[in-house]
């Protein structure tokens, strides 16, 4: 009798995950994976996720979980790692990355800054920077400084031309609008272009009478409070706004550094996608029991008085 194939077993936390080798076409969808970021992108298919939305350990941050990466080895330990999600990610894709530079020895470091100059030498396109102003951030004193208040949410692409679907993030104008208009004069009002051909007159239309207008670029979100078992995890409503403006339903969103699974929450919540990778064991439990509990994340909430101001 002819011997019977066995099937190979799913991936299961703590496992190594040679299981999926560089023979295997699909990918391992909707699956928390337990092992190192850059040996495990090495086995996924070229082109082939939609999004990157990660917030990687930041330099010389949480030592005794991942080891913690010296600020002026920050750039060489990530780039073989960013190079590999240049190749696994798709033409029209992008990778929005949370990360935000040390104060040391009385000043920032550039490490964020080398990387950005280093991505773009391997063809990354720097698109965009979002700030993440983090309402409720810590407060402190420092003697040549205030608290950090705000991080970097970088955006970069393969290609000028991506996926991007601006009307799912758009907000309520308010009485922004009104308020704009009482201070424009009756000629900006009038917008008399037909006669002047100038193209300098307010196209007032943009916003007014409109309900819904498109955000800036300043996302004004409180940090995670909720999540007491990981050190450093960003708020759902962050992942959620990145994931609505650059996917759709049934697209597939990576996070190579997946942590407490915020990303995959978040994308389960949006009928989306989601592979996760962490090196960590007690993360990637935490991840896949956060996973399994029905869980009504707080969307993106932006107060409409001080997001459009002159």
């Amino acid at each position: 009798m002819p011997k019977k194939r066995k099937s190979k077993p799913a991936l299961k936390i703590g496992e190594p995950v040679a299981v999926y080798s560089s023979k295997h076409k699909s990918l391992p969808k909707n699956t928390i994976i337990c092992g190192d970021a850059l040996n495990t992108l090495q086995t996924f298919p070229d082109d082939s996720i939609n999004l990157i939305v990660t917030s990687p350990p930041y330099a010389d941050r949480r030592e005794k979980t991942y080891g913690g990466i010296a600020p002026e080895k920050y750039v060489e330990w990530f780039l073989p790692i960013t190079n590999e999600l240049k190749r696994v990610l798709r033409l029209d894709g992008s990778f929005v990355l949370n990360i935000k530079e040390k104060a040391e020895n009385g000043e920032r470091h550039t490490y964020v800054l080398e990387l950005i100059l280093e991505m773009r030498k391997q063809g990354w396109l720097w698109t965009e920077e979002y700030v993440w102003h983090k309402r409720n951030s810590y407060p402190g004193k420092w003697p040549n400084r205030f608290r950090d208040a705000w991080e970097r949410c970088i955006h970069f692409t393969k290609n000028k031309k991506f996926a991007m679907y601006q009307e799912s993030v758009m907000v309520p104008v308010g009485n922004w609008a009104q308020k704009r208009l009482s201070k424009l004069s009756d000629t900006d009002k009038r917008r008399d272009e037909s006669k002047t051909k100038s193209g300098f007159g307010k196209n007032i239309s943009n916003w007014l009478n409109r309900e819904m207008v498109y955000p800036t670029n300043v996302l004004h979100l409180a940090t995670e409070s909720s999540n007491t078992k990981h050190s450093a995890a960003y708020p759902i409503s962050l992942p959620i706004w990145f994931i609505r403006l650059f996917t759709k339903e049934g697209d597939i969103v990576l996070d190579p550094f997946i942590g407490s699974g915020t990303t995959a929450i978040a994308c389960k919540e949006l009928q989306r996608d989601y592979i996760g990778i962490d090196i960590l064991k007690e993360y990637c439990e935490l991840a896949e029991a956060r996973l399994k509990k029905k869980y009504q994340p707080t969307l993106l909430d932006i107060k409409n008085e001080s997001e459009y101001q002159d």
